[in-house]
């Protein structure tokens, strides 16, 4: 069956091809848009996965961690004497305008956190330490941000809200959605922000580990109104599907995704059937010696194996290259491996889907039409 398949697709290599091209159009294109998704929706969440290792506190409406309410610093302190509270830490989350000395200027969401912990940011350290946010007017940015402030280089001074920073050290890979982050001290985010000293964005809570975790967020919830506990990837969730819905992200991928899958039908369908069109011959000799339709179909559906296994390797080898070269721009994401299976998955239904059409075309001929002039 296979050796009899390749022979099939041997014999008209420029319609082979053409399968062959169908099916790597149809991956590249899932791909590279799901991978732009992802890296959308890990932009969405970034501060909260960067610290999901905490509990979080936030205004009890707030469901986006991009749009952080102020809540009492009063509340941390009241949280911390909670039973299976450890630790409580104040971030500062606050959107500020940068002015640099090229004469472009961009919005930040400035991150602040307390020293000498800095829970909640910077991470992921490419110049420098946090603790160079101690110094004066201090600010800590991402590599890849670079282009958007101004081409600025550590060591350079820039303004916040007309107020003299400059830039201390570098992270790498921390993305925002909407806005860059900088990275400073709480108090100074404060300062440039104009926030009251009483006022915080959020809580960071760390608890005893003899606890469950769901037994402290549930205290909190109970024991203090006006602000919700909560898990760091719960509230990841909550920010990924608070900004998707109300953002047109989430149609205008999976519209591009389905003419994907549309054009891979297509291209495939059309290509295979105009194949065995062709050849429409060679299939009715095979069923005048005896092939039924159901050894025709599995000859069928083996070629379009074939052209899905090569489809699938080659074509994920160029969406790798792709989130390869993006990353040196600083769109990062990796592939998680059920999103691999997936991709597998699709590539067999759309070469599998597109052979209906030749299927269907074969399996109608009756032996005796092949020899008749």
């Amino acid at each position: 069956m296979l050796l009899t398949a390749l022979k099939f697709i041997w014999y008209d290599k420029p319609k082979s091809i053409g399968a062959l091209a169908g099916t790597l159009i149809s991956i590249f294109l899932i791909g590279q848009q799901s991978g732009i998704f992802i890296f959308l929706t890990n932009a969405m969440g970034s501060l909260v996965r960067n610290n999901s290792e905490y509990i979080w506190i936030t205004d009890s409406k707030t469901t986006n961690v991009n749009a952080l309410s102020t809540i009492d610093v009063r509340l941390g302190r009241e949280i911390e004497s909670i039973k299976g509270v450890s630790k409580v830490y104040p971030l500062v989350v606050a959107g500020v305008s940068a002015k640099f000395n090229n004469g472009k200027s961009s919005g930040i969401n400035l991150v602040g956190s307390q020293a000498p912990y800095f829970k909640g940011g910077p991470l992921l350290m490419n110049v420098g330490t946090k603790e160079d946010m101690l110094k004066e007017g201090a600010i800590i940015t991402d590599f890849f941000d670079k282009r958007t402030l101004g081409d600025v280089e550590v060591g350079d001074s820039f303004e916040i809200n007309n107020k003299k920073v400059f830039l201390a050290a570098q992270t790498k890979g921390i993305r925002g959605f909407g806005g860059v982050y900088g990275f400073t001290t709480i108090e100074r985010a404060r300062f440039l922000s104009k926030m009251s000293v009483n006022k915080a964005s959020a809580f960071l809570v760390e608890w005893d580990k003899n606890i469950s975790q769901e037994e402290v967020i549930r205290k909190i919830n109970t024991g203090i109104p006006g602000v919700k506990a909560w898990k760091g990837e719960d509230f990841e969730r909550a920010t990924v599907i608070t900004v998707l819905s109300s953002s047109g992200i989430a149609i205008s991928v999976g519209t591009l995704l389905i003419f994907a899958l549309i054009s891979g039908f297509v291209i495939i369908g059309l290509t295979l059937y105009s194949a065995a069109t062709d050849r429409i011959k060679d299939y009715g000799t095979l069923k005048a010696i005896g092939a039924t339709n159901g050894y025709i179909t599995k000859l069928i559906l083996t070629q379009a194996l074939i052209f899905a296994l090569f489809g699938y390797a080659i074509g994920y080898f160029l969406v790798d290259s792709f989130r390869k070269g993006i990353a040196n721009a600083g769109t990062i994401f990796t592939f998680p491996l059920w999103f691999q299976f997936v991709l597998f998955f699709v590539t067999l239904l759309i070469a599998f889907g597109g052979s209906l059409f030749a299927i269907r075309r074969v399996t109608s001929i009756e032996p005796a039409q092949v020899f008749r002039t």
